[in-house]
């Protein structure tokens, strides 16, 4: 175990027959074993309960460690191991964690940081400060957090900066961000359905973000 704890291991295993597939799915930006989200997640289990007795100096160690690797699947590995020890993250390393968000960014790792950060914001009740860094960032990836935020928050959602996010992102053009503005809409209205109708009906969004954000009303 002592080993284990001063040098994260390298433990995921290479199958080259879904290598190429996997790469395909993510117009071939990323190298990548070949291990599915299941397998990873199977094999994680003894890294995570070790990342567990790790210290703070430690625990950054690692998780700076696996997303530097050139495999996509330790990326993640990164991100798990965040979350997992979300509780005990630092300041520094939630800067650190939101630094990520623009290193190799795609989709899969931004929407996966997303979970780590808004979770911490969450817990420490800091939107107010920490929410309006991701809007006013040039970053596209940075904003898409930004207005997704609150994913999953339900009642606990602040409605005045999910109309913010949105309005300050209505113009931009980029898939990403409409698709963002959409999930935003959609998720909050599972909680409160007349707000989202009034917001779609009062509100110029694209077509894209109006088909997504209404599509359980």
């Amino acid at each position: 175990m002592t080993n284990l704890l001063t040098t994260p291991p390298l433990f995921l295993p290479s199958h080259l027959e879904n290598q190429a597939p996997m790469a395909k799915y993510m117009r071939d930006q990323f190298q990548f074993l070949g291990v599915k989200s299941l397998e990873r997640r199977e094999l994680l289990r003894p890294i995570r309960q070790a990342s567990y007795q790790l210290t703070t100096h430690q625990l950054q160690h690692w998780l700076a460690f696996y997303y530097q690797q050139p495999y996509r699947e330790y990326q993640y590995v990164a991100i798990d191991l965040a979350l997992a020890n979300l509780r005990r993250l630092t300041p520094a390393q939630y800067q650190w964690c939101q630094q990520q968000l623009t290193v190799t960014p795609w989709w899969d790792s931004v929407d996966a940081w997303r979970k780590v950060l808004a979770t911490y914001i969450l817990k420490h009740g800091c939107l107010e400060q920490a929410g309006p860094v991701y809007l006013r960032a040039t970053d596209k990836w940075v904003r898409r957090v930004g207005i997704t935020l609150q994913l999953g928050w339900q009642q606990q959602t602040n409605v005045q900066y999910l109309r913010t996010a949105i309005l300050s992102n209505q113009c931009d053009e980029d898939f990403f961000i409409q698709k963002a503005i959409g999930w935003a809409l959609r998720d909050y209205s599972k909680t409160d359905p007349a707000w989202v109708r009034e917001f779609l009906a009062t509100t110029t969004l694209s077509r894209l973000a109006q088909r997504e954000g209404q599509k359980y009303l």
